[in-house]
């Protein structure tokens, strides 16, 4: 398979994780620890039990620690703390430190958290509660010891998984971390970069844990770009450091990954329930007598009851208490100029960092190989000789595409003015049979997903261009063009001899006014209210639209997109309610976002044509239709009559869309014969077709919030799953990161092989779940579980070796060199087809020349590098070969009905449509709810039968951009 400008493939891929070095020995380290003496458990606890219930108490058996490790970490952010709750006992430290820390300063740090553990400080109990604690404790007996901690410190699951000690994956990070510091430097093209250490994070302990991070000094760029305001933009390098295991071997991972922080200017717009972070480099210590900070601190900002401050800010919290606000400046005051301190004033300087949630920025995402490759290559110095990297990966023998089912279309040349005529007449007489080839594919497959019933299909429009262009992108994307046999005002068919397709246009109206009108709801009764009164409007229209338009099963709809919602208007966006809505009556549903109002217009009305090509094939693809890659492996190594199964935990916080909670373990099958995707969730008793199982997602409102209670109703389900499909080949698929958590067996340290864990209970030989059952794992790059990687270039062109290009490669790859399992594989897939005008050299943190002698210093752009995707052949039959099956999970990325599937999924196909499952998890329940069926006299009273149906809630509708 090439690769990108016709060079030949990559047979390796270079990741960024290091093994520990066997010749080095053993990894200790002197290091000062705090211990928490073991009796003071009793009186800590009762001092936190108190004003508890008893089962309260009982559910809490731990005292907590997080906002005093929070507190920490934006005051004292050289003390590593290694988890969120309390342990006692010398031999399990709570608090580490490269040097001795004042014992003054520390114990001010207990004595804040002492008080802030009670639930009612202003009690006089709570009071008498705090006294007593105080007097039953010595805190003048703690003190900071000096002794030695091994950083390799581990042991072995029973499936042969290195378990390394919850304080390796804190302590052994930010060693490695202190020594990348301690480096040179980093410089290219002439600029230095300065590394310092990054407060380390609080919360998760062992793999959960964030490991360590280190950030360059702050970069200043004025972005050139037409309509700009001159305003600099600032960003900073990082890099994290992180340990990992991979399942099946024994022996631990570290891994190094690269990125980019980008920073806020001016005003702070503060996300709703989200806290905001501030890297604070005081010019010295923020709590009297403490040492000055060598590490950037972090505190967080944070948003609530309509006010900003700091987090445990205020008269009564923890920063007060330890005289820390003073030295730092007013919450209000900088959320409004941010980067007003960036460059330091009044003796400390803090940046601001952005967030997604608070819109564009002009510095653009992520790093190109080429950097990455630079950057970490440069950090790496640091880690050995202890640390050596791991071997390359190695390009698989199974390394061909799945089957073509489509044409590809021959590109047209960028001057067609300067081709030949005939030339040119025969690429595109090449491309017009292409392309009606795979219309009459996909017409065909869409054919049999309706199972022999009309394709008819609503857009409800708010101006005439998004309507004008998803017409043409349904013609365009079926060849229909010689198949319409009416159009307009309001209703076009096609009639081609694999389906017809009735597409009816209607004008949004009210429907899509904001919930609320002019205010925007408050949180609770009033949004929910709100969202009823448009939900059950929104089913009454489309009921009342089923009445004139028989069959109708989706709806796209142009609606403002999240921009138009931000912040303080967030919970008038009325999408979610739209979507019960038209689930109510029936439908399934797709957005798609006006005109850009900003753009010239030929550059809005070509985009807007992009878009509504998109939201067609999404549009199209929940009714169950599925070009399924077609595999290349034969069927000697894979069975012919193969099941694919995905479960996925579908889940909603109190926190989503609706302010209500929901739970629902799904799965989707992919069967042969089968005419459409399948799928079922935990309550259902057969498959239905896929857009019935999203439609049913909708409305619920899950009553299950206990951890175990989720658990054993999700390993119910799987089991139940499992036990029908026994009797023919199935493959089970699952993400690792989505559903462990309900599902323990699928974690590094449950897996082993050929044997099958649920419920808790011991695990089984897989042959007692079904003789023809494999199980493949799937792990993403989140929370850097599996490396970062790169191609190195001078693999396929030698006169670069020296230079440090990267490239990046797209296959299916085998741990290389000595393998400590033959379980687990690697998959890439290429750059997107739509990022055409970046490359591999493009620079972000210091200037650069390419290859070509160009400029390659691009800021603004969005870089883009493939995931490294972990997939682990778990369970297996007798004789099967575990590369095959790698092989075959590895072409299920690649669905050539997505535009962006052709370059490859970001997982494969029926993870991908499990996960989308996720969109219609909007749990809302409303009382008394009505049938949309049973149409009052007075809803169709105004309907004109030719066509023109207007949505009429006694809304005003906004004005047309």
């Amino acid at each position: 398979m090439p690769e990108e400008n016709g060079s030949m493939a990559y047979q390796y891929n270079r990741p960024a994780a290091y093994l520990p070095d066997p010749a080095q020995g053993p990894f200790v380290v002197p290091m000062h620890t705090l211990s928490l003496p073991a009796h003071w458990e009793e009186p800590l606890l009762r001092l936190y039990h108190g004003g508890m219930t008893e089962g309260q108490a009982e559910r809490r058996r731990r005292v907590p620690t997080a906002a005093v490790n929070q507190l920490m970490r934006a005051t004292a952010p050289d003390i590593v703390t290694v988890d969120s709750t309390a342990r006692f006992g010398s031999e399990s430290p709570w608090l580490y430190c490269q040097d001795v820390y004042p014992m003054a300063v520390t114990n001010l740090y207990i004595a804040t958290w002492l008080k802030s553990l009670p639930r009612e400080a202003d009690d006089p109990e709570t009071t008498a509660l705090l006294m007593d604690c105080f007097h039953d404790l010595d805190t003048a007996a703690l003190s900071w010891r000096p002794g030695r901690v091994d950083l390799l410190d581990q042991k072995l699951s029973p499936g042969g998984t290195a378990l390394p000690a919850s304080h390796v994956y804190r302590l052994l990070p930010d060693f490695l971390a202190e020594r990348i510091a301690r480096q040179e430097p980093y410089e290219h093209h002439g600029q230095q970069l300065t590394f310092r250490q990054v407060a380390s994070r609080t919360g998760a302990r062992g793999q959960g844990s964030g490991g360590a991070e280190l950030m360059s000094n702050l970069i200043e760029y004025v972005p050139r770009r037409r309509g700009g305001d001159g305003r600099p933009a600032y960003y900073a390098a990082t890099l994290r450091v992180t340990v990992r295991t991979v399942p099946f071997s024994p022996v631990p991972r570290v891994h190094l990954a690269a990125g980019v922080r980008r920073f806020v200017t001016g005003k702070v717009y503060m996300p709703y329930g989200k806290g905001v972070s501030a890297y604070l480099l005081p010019d010295d210590s923020l709590v009297h007598d403490g040492p000055q900070p060598q590490r950037f601190a972090v505190a967080m900002l944070e948003w609530k009851n309509g006010a900003t401050d700091w987090r445990q800010g205020g008269a009564e919290g923890m920063l007060a208490r330890i005289s820390a606000l003073d030295a730092l400046p007013s919450p209000d005051r900088l959320v409004k100029e941010a980067d007003h301190w960036i460059h330091g004033r009044d003796g400390i300087r803090i940046a601001i960092g952005h967030q997604a949630a608070m819109g564009r920025h002009p510095i653009g995402t992520g790093l190109m190989p080429s950097e990455r490759r630079r950057l970490i290559e440069w950090a790496e110095q640091a880690i050995a000789p202890e640390f050596v990297p791991v071997p390359k990966l190695e390009r698989s023998a199974y390394a061909r595409p799945p089957k073509k089912q489509l044409k590809k279309l021959p590109s047209l040349p960028k001057n067609m003015g300067k081709k030949d005529p005939e030339d040119l007449a025969v690429i595109l007489d090449e491309r017009e049979l292409n392309a009606a080839h795979n219309a009459q594919v996909l017409r065909a497959r869409l054919a049999e997903a309706l199972e022999g019933e009309d394709l008819t299909a609503v857009v409800l429009h708010q101006n005439d261009v998004i309507r004008d262009q998803m017409i043409a992108a349904a013609e365009t994307g079926l060849g229909l063009a010689g198949y319409r046999r009416a159009q307009g005002p309001g209703t076009w068919v096609w009639e081609a001899e694999e389906l017809t397709v009735r597409l009816h246009a209607r004008p949004l109206g009210g429907l899509g006014a904001p919930l609320g009108g002019d205010g925007v709801p408050r949180r609770g009764q009033e949004h929910d209210k709100a969202i009823e009164e448009r939900r059950t409007g929104v089913a009454r229209a489309m009921a009342a639209l089923r009445e004139v338009v028989p069959g109708v099963r989706l709806a796209f709809v142009e609606l403002d997109g999240q921009d138009a919602f931000r912040h303080a208007k967030r919970r008038s966006d009325p999408k979610h309610a739209i979507r019960l809505g038209c689930a109510d009556a029936g439908l399934v549903t797709q957005f798609i976002r006006p005109p850009d109002p900003d753009a010239e217009t030929d550059e809005a009305l070509a985009d807007a044509g992009l878009r509504a090509a998109a939201a067609w094939s999404d549009g199209l693809r929940q009714t169950g239709v599925r070009l399924v890659p077609q595999h290349t492996l034969g069927d000697a190594l894979i069975p012919a009559n193969l099941n694919q199964v995905a479960f996925h935990l579908v889940e909603r916080r109190l926190d989503g869309p609706t302010g209500k909670q929901q739970f629902t373990p799904i799965a989707v099958l992919i069967r042969p014969g089968a005419k459409c995707v399948l799928g079922k969730s935990a309550d259902m008793h057969a498959w239905v077709p896929y857009p019935e199982l999203l439609k049913s997602l909708t409305g619920r409102v899950e009553g299950r919030k206990n951890s175990v209670d989720q658990s054993a109703l999700t390993a119910a389900f799987v089991k139940k799953t499992l036990a029908q499909l026994r009797s023919t080949p199935t493959l089970v698929l699952a993400h690792a990161q989505d559903v462990r958590k309900r599902w323990p067996w699928l974690r590094n340290d449950g897996l082993e092989r050929d044997r099958l864990g649920l419920d808790g209970g011991p695990v089984q030989r897989i042959g007692l779940y079904g003789k023809q059952l494999r199980v493949v794992r799937i792990a993403d790059g989140s929370r850097d579980e599996t490396a970062q990687c790169w191609a190195e270039a001078e693999e396929t062109s030698p006169e670069l070796k020296g230079k440090q290009r990267g490239g990046i490669a797209m296959g299916l790859w085998r741990p290389g060199g000595r393998r400590d399992s033959d379980r687990v594989f690697y998959s890439t897939i290429g750059k997107s087809g739509t990022q055409t005008k970046l490359t591999n050299d493009d620079a972000k943190l210091t200037p650069h020349t390419n290859a070509s002698g160009n400029n390659a210093y691009r800021p603004t752009v969005n870089a883009w590098n493939p995931d490294l995707l972990e997939l682990t052949v778990a369970c297996l039959q007798p004789g099967d070969d575990a590369e095959a099956w790698a092989a075959f999970v590895h072409q299920q990325r690649f669905s050539e009905d997505y535009r962006a599937g052709r370059e490859g999924l970001a997982l494969p196909l029926i993870l991908h449509l499990a996960r989308l499952a996720d969109d219609y998890a909007l749990p809302h329940e409303i009382e008394d709810a009505m049938d949309p069926t049973e149409l009052q006299a007075t809803t169709a009273t105004d309907q004109d039968v030719s066509g023109q149906l207007a949505f009429d809630l006694n809304l005003e509708d906004e004005e047309n951009e």
